[in-house]
């Protein structure tokens, strides 16, 4: 397996979860109600999985290593418009957890960021997969040798060993200051 593969399966995992959330956006809209649990559990999936864990990936390693590498003027540019995105989406659900703060203290009017910050995180995603999947990964692994593929991909399985502990020292920390 090259180190697109676990990037890939990741983005199967995103798909399946932005169905979900589609789902749950036409609740929204047809109730006006909101369920906060779900919400949260959204918001820590996509930070913890879709950005930390994924985008980790591409960013603290496979752009990085790019980076050492003379891209051409096509495969930069996408780069750069890739950890863009990237920050976009940080936004978004940064927003998304501002209005779902609001909403649960009884401001009904924040269903409406709500409705906009889901229905940008449904419309984006499956752009920035598709940019990803079948342009991105595919024309820059020429750059690399089979060598520092395996390298990059052991280097993937590491960066996952990691995740799990770091989540739940956040947890932890998290808990920490809210109850000391």
């Amino acid at each position: 397996m090259k180190p697109r593969g676990p990037l890939m399966i990741e983005h199967r995992l995103i798909e399946k979860m932005l169905g979900l959330i589609d789902r749950e956006l036409e609740t929204i809209e047809k109730t006006q109600k909101v369920n906060p649990v779900f919400i949260d559990t959204v918001v820590d999936f996509i930070r913890t999985y879709a950005d930390r864990t994924h985008h980790g990936k591409e960013e603290d390693i496979l752009f990085k290593e790019l980076g050492m590498k003379k891209l051409n003027s096509d495969d930069s540019r996408i780069m750069r418009e890739l950890v863009d995105e990237h920050i976009l989406a940080r936004n978004a659900v940064s927003d998304l957890v501002a209005a779902n703060n609001k909403y649960i203290e009884g401001n009904e009017k924040s269903i409406d960021v709500i409705i906009e910050k889901l229905t940008f995180l449904i419309n984006f995603y499956p752009k920035h997969i598709i940019k990803e999947d079948k342009v991105f990964f595919p024309d820059t692994e020429r750059y690399f040798t089979d060598g520092e593929l395996n390298a990059m991909l052991n280097e993937f399985n590491e960066f996952d060993k990691r995740m799990i502990h770091e989540k739940y020292n956040n947890v932890y920390e998290s808990l920490l200051k809210k109850y000391s």
